[in-house]
């Protein structure tokens, strides 16, 4: 039996873990606070996924916070230390460490990738900016698999070099992990410094994150959340990164690899809640986390989703200057302005299979219930 049919066939019971922070009592009467724990525990009963973690609170700390499941259909229990593949909430967390450069000098959002990366000179992305790359309104394709053609490092950059655009700069939002492989080399070239050393020092450091970063260890492999039974690679991936781009680049890369703890998203939640003042100054927290894309048919900040017109991956509970991400392997992070809240909503629904669709319904009814814990 294949390691996706051994977990299949493993038994769904599993205990919920409810754990207000610092040892005090959640805000919020029982019901407030089971209804995360009660429609996430369903969530796995129904096999969206073997595990799944949340904290919503505000600045001042967690209003609920827990874990429910397995690490693998048949792994150990959840106990709150596990390491979860970020996937695409990435994105933002590069996007702090790119702002942070702005702020410092070292990076304009006028800055043109031909600026930075001397073998784009010449061609059709040489004028692209990092406001477009950041907004994904560069006119470069949604994500393209160049890993299946592209099977080392340097032939998947050449590949993104290559690739044609799919419209003019600035005329649609078009969501593109090429993009933020680009950033990744322009913030890079700008500081001669790798980008796993850039995020660790612009975000990781100033707010603690301590079990957050790219390409875990052995020990970190150890307590990782599995991910999907991989055609591509022949194995359960877990503790490696899902995304099959990020892994041709080595696992560092600005779309996606990054890995954290329920406890370190929680704090990056708890900052962004708070005004994000441990990262970027006042005026480039709030131009990053503000709508960049009026006109256009998605609501894109610098680096952040936003509530789209057509609707929210998060549902309508949160307000309209709301900002967050999703991420591939089941993962989110999703802040309200207006109420200060936060919500953190990590699963591994690509276990065995990314086939599954329900973890949309689940995260909709995750955030509605966030919104509503301590009566708001």
């Amino acid at each position: 039996m294949s390691a996706a049919g051994m977990d299949s066939a493993a038994g769904t019971d599993s205990a919920v873990s409810r754990e207000p922070a610092g040892g005090t009592e959640p805000a919020g009467g029982a019901a407030d606070t089971g209804r995360p724990a009660d429609l996430l525990a369903a969530g796995r009963e129904r096999r969206v996924y073997s595990a799944a973690a949340w904290s919503v609170g505000t600045a001042d700390g967690p209003l609920d916070r827990g874990w429910t499941g397995t690490r693998s259909w048949a792994g150990p229990e959840l106990d709150g230390s596990e390491l979860w593949d970020l996937a695409s909430v990435t994105k933002p967390v590069a996007g702090l460490a790119v702002m942070a450069l702005i702020d410092a000098g070292a990076l304009a959002l006028t800055d043109t990738v031909g600026a930075h990366l001397p073998e784009y000179r010449g061609g059709d992305k040489a004028h692209l900016t990092l406001h477009q790359l950041l907004t994904h309104t560069s006119g470069l394709p949604g994500r393209v698999p160049l890993y299946r053609e592209s099977p080392t490092r340097a032939a998947l950059l050449d590949a993104v070099r290559e690739l044609p655009p799919t419209a003019p700069p600035g005329a649609r939002v078009e969501y593109s992990s090429q993009g933020f492989i680009l950033l990744g080399l322009i913030a890079e070239a700008a500081t001669g410094r790798p980008l796993d050393r850039l995020v660790a020092e612009l975000v990781c450091a100033p707010l603690g994150l301590a079990d957050t970063g790219f390409t875990p260890d052995a020990a970190g492999r150890a307590r990782a959340v599995a991910t999907e039974d991989c055609p591509w690679r022949g194995r359960v991936v877990t503790g490696e990164v899902h995304d099959e781009n990020a892994a041709v680049l080595g696992g560092v890369a600005a779309h996606a690899g990054l890995f954290a703890t329920l406890g370190d998203m929680e704090r990056l939640g708890r900052s962004l809640a708070g005004g994000g003042r441990e990262l970027l100054r006042p005026a480039t927290f709030a131009l990053m986390t503000a709508g960049h894309t009026d006109g256009l048919a998605l609501r894109r900040g610098l680096a952040w989703q936003g509530q789209d017109p057509a609707g929210s991956p998060v549902g309508d509970s949160f307000g309209p200057d709301s900002y967050g991400h999703t991420g591939f392997t089941g993962t989110s992070l999703w802040v309200d302005p207006a109420t200060g809240r936060y919500a953190v909503l990590l699963t591994n629904r690509v276990h065995p299979s990314r086939d599954g669709d329900g973890i949309a319904a689940v995260r909709r009814a995750f955030h509605d219930a966030a919104h509503l814990l301590g009566g708001r």
